[in-house]
């Protein structure tokens, strides 16, 4: 097997520090669950950059005959930045963007859902008090159907 310039090693080793720090619950973050029942899941954005150098150096410098002197260094960074909250709850998903950059046209697709369910339960409102009183109505004319039957009655 051929010998792994240590420009590689470095490499490898900032990549496997970066993926110990990183895994799907940093983009997709752990549920919450409040007492009324909803769940609020975050979502990040990651950015991660990193960077790997190193240089030989003439072969009278080596420590042994087989090996080339060698200095290098390695750097990374891992950027997260939250995005959003998916809320789930009442029979309904919605996604909250956390940037204010959203525009006012997107506020109003987003909240669509919401007054559609505010106005069919409006509507159911106005039917059941429409009903009750028709219903009442109804008494009423019957009460008052009967009493104008008993004076006639009585007279």
């Amino acid at each position: 097997m051929a010998e792994q310039h240590p420009v590689q090693g470095l490499m490898y080793t900032a990549m496997q520090s970066i993926r110990d720090m990183i895994d799907v619950n940093t983009i997709v973050g752990d549920p919450v669950e409040t007492p009324d029942g909803t769940v609020i899941i975050p979502i990040s954005k990651v950015g991660l950059g990193f960077g790997v150098g190193g240089s030989d150096h003439s072969a009278g410098d080596a420590p042994s005959e087989n090996q080339a002197p060698f200095g290098g260094g390695a750097g990374g960074g891992v950027s997260i930045t939250p995005v959003a909250f998916m809320v789930v709850g009442k029979g309904q998903v919605r996604l909250l963007p956390v940037s204010s950059n959203t525009s006012v046209y997107d506020r109003i697709i987003d909240m669509i859902p919401v007054a559609i369910d505010k106005l069919v339960e409006g509507t159911e409102t106005l039917k059941e008090s429409f009903k009750s009183k028709k219903e009442e109505k109804k008494k009423e004319d019957t009460e008052y159907a009967s009493v104008d039957a008993d004076m006639i009655v009585e007279e």
